[in-house]
C-alpha cells in the first residue's frame, strides 16, 4: 500500500515487499500488481500482453472503481506516445525520434554548459541554497522550454502545474484536476500560436508535421507537448538531487570524480542505477493472463513496474544498495526498455554530466546543511526526488 513510508523511505519499503509478484493497492484505491525483480520487469516491460493504451485503461479503470469516479485527466493531457501501443505508438514516436536524434542533442552542449555557469554563477558567494530550486529545477526546464519554444515567463507556472499533476499520492484530486484542465488550456494556446507564427523550435516542426499530413490530432498534440515538456525536464531534475544527495552521503565517491572527471559519463549511469528519478513505471494493464514467476497476473489488472526496486535487485548488481561511481555502466531500467524506452535519455544524460560536473568543481567543500531526517520527498508514486536539498556551498572555486 501507497503510504508516508512507501514514500519517505521509498528503497526501505521496496526492499520489504521484494520478491515474486504482489497484489498492490494504489493510491486512487484500485488494485494492481507490483513488479519489484529485475528479471521479470525488463520482461513485462517489453511484453506486447501488457497494454498502455490510454483508452483501455480508462475503460478498464471505470470498470474497477465505475465512470463516475473517473478524472478528465487522461483525456485532457493523455494522448501521447507513453499511453499507447502499436501502430499508433509507431507513428507518434517517429515524429519525435526525428527531433531527438545524438547529433541534435550534441549540438545543445554549449547552451547547457552556459545555462549551468550562470546558475553556478548565481549560487557561488551565498554560504548556504537550496539545490532544487537554484539548480537542479532550472537548468532542464530552461533546456526544454528552449527546445519546444516555450517563453521565459511561462516557465514558472508550467513547473507548478508539473509539480501538481504527478503529485499522484496526493488526496487532492481537485487540485490535480484544475492544473490539468490550465496546463491544457496553455498547450492548446501553444500549439495554435506555433501554427501561426512557427519559430525553429521542436513543437513548431511537430505541428508542421502534421499539418504535412503525419496526421496527429490536435489532441494528440496537446499531449505531446504535455509529455515533452514534463518528462523533458522532471527525470533530469529529479537524476541531479538524487545525485547530488548519493554524493553528500559518499564523499569519497565525489572525490573520485573530482580527481577523474573522465568518471562522470559512467558515474551518470549509476546514479540512475542506484537512486534513479521515476519509481513505478506509468501503468500498464494486461490483456492476457501473463506468468510472472511462479505467479500468473491475470487479464484485465494493472500492473505497477518499479524501475528504482529492479534496479538494486542483487540479481543482476551485485552490492546493489553501494554508491560506486565505477561500476561498469549498463543494464539499468532508469529510463525503462523496449518501445517505450525515454526518447529524451540522451539529453538527461548530457544534462546530468555537465551539471554535477560542474557542481562538484565549482563548491569543492559542498556539505549537506540539514539532517538527513529532515529531507522530504515529493508525494509522488511516478517521480522519485526531494522537495528540496538544502546544502552549505562553501567556499566557489572560479
Amino acid at each position: 500500500m501507497i503510504d508516508d513510508r512507501f514514500l519517505q523511505h521509498t528503497h526501505e519499503r521496496l526492499d520489504e515487499l521484494r520478491g515474486p509478484v504482489c497484489p498492490f493497492h494504489g493510491s486512487w484505491g484500485g488494485g494492481s500488481y507490483l513488479v519489484t525483480g529485475y528479471e521479470d520487469a525488463r520482461a513485462l516491460l517489453t511484453d506486447s500482453r501488457v497494454s498502455k493504451s490510454n483508452q483501455g485503461a480508462r475503460e478498464l479503470l471505470a470498470a474497477k472503481i465505475g465512470e463516475e469516479n473517473l478524472s478528465g485527466l487522461g483525456t485532457l493531457l493523455g494522448d501521447h506516445m507513453l499511453n499507447s501501443d502499436p501502430p499508433d505508438h509507431t507513428r507518434l514516436r517517429k515524429l519525435v525520434n526525428r527531433a531527438f536524434t545524438a547529433r541534435t542533442v550534441a549540438r545543445l552542449r554549449p547552451r547547457i554548459e552556459e545555462i549551468t555557469r550562470e546558475l553556478l554563477d548565481g549560487m557561488a558567494g551565498q554560504e548556504q541554497a537550496d539545490l532544487m530550486t537554484a539548480f537542479a529545477l532550472p537548468l532542464p526546464i530552461t533546456v526544454i522550454c528552449e527546445l519546444l519554444g516555450v517563453r521565459p515567463e511561462d516557465r514558472g507556472e508550467f513547473s507548478g502545474w508539473s509539480n501538481t499533476l504527478l503529485a499522484g499520492a496526493t488526496e487532492d484530486f481537485g487540485a490535480i484536476e484544475q492544473a490539468a484542465v490550465q496546463m491544457h488550456g496553455y498547450l492548446a494556446s501553444l500549439v495554435e500560436g506555433k501554427r501561426a507564427e512557427p519559430g525553429e523550435d521542436m513543437l513548431s516542426a511537430l505541428v508542421l508535421a502534421t499539418d504535412e499530413g503525419d496526421a496527429l490530432t490536435e489532441q494528440e498534440l496537446v499531449g505531446m507537448a504535455f509529455l515533452l515538456l514534463v518528462a523533458g525536464h522532471e527525470t533530469t531534475v529529479n537524476l541531479i538531487g538524487n545525485a547530488t544527495l548519493a554524493l553528500l552521503r559518499a564523499p569519497e565517491q565525489a572525490a573520485k570524480l573530482r580527481a577523474d572527471p573522465e568518471l562522470l559519463p559512467g558515474a551518470v549511469e549509476e546514479f540512475l542505477r542506484f537512486d534513479g528519478p521515476i519509481n513505478l513505471a506509468t501503468m500498464r494493464y494486461t490483456t492476457e493472463d501473463v506468468p510472472v514467476g511462479d505467479s500468473t497476473i491475470p487479464a484485465g489488472e494493472f500492473v505497477q513496474v518499479s524501475l528504482l526496486a529492479a534496479n538494486r535487485d542483487e540479481g543482476r548488481f551485485p552490492d546493489p544498495d553501494d554508491l560506486d561511481v565505477t561500476r561498469p555502466p549498463g543494464g539499468h531500467l532508469a529510463f525503462g526498455h523496449g518501445i517505450h524506452y525515454c526518447v529524451g535519455a540522451p539529453l538527461a544524460r548530457l544534462e546530468a554530466e555537465i551539471a554535477l560536473g560542474g557542481l562538484l568543481n565549482r563548491f569543492p567543500d559542498l556539505t549537506l546543511a540539514v539532517p538527513e531526517d529532515e529531507l522530504d520527498y515529493r508525494k509522488s508514486t511516478l517521480v522519485h526526488g526531494l522537495n528540496a536539498l538544502p546544502v552549505r556551498l562553501g567556499a566557489a572555486r572560479p
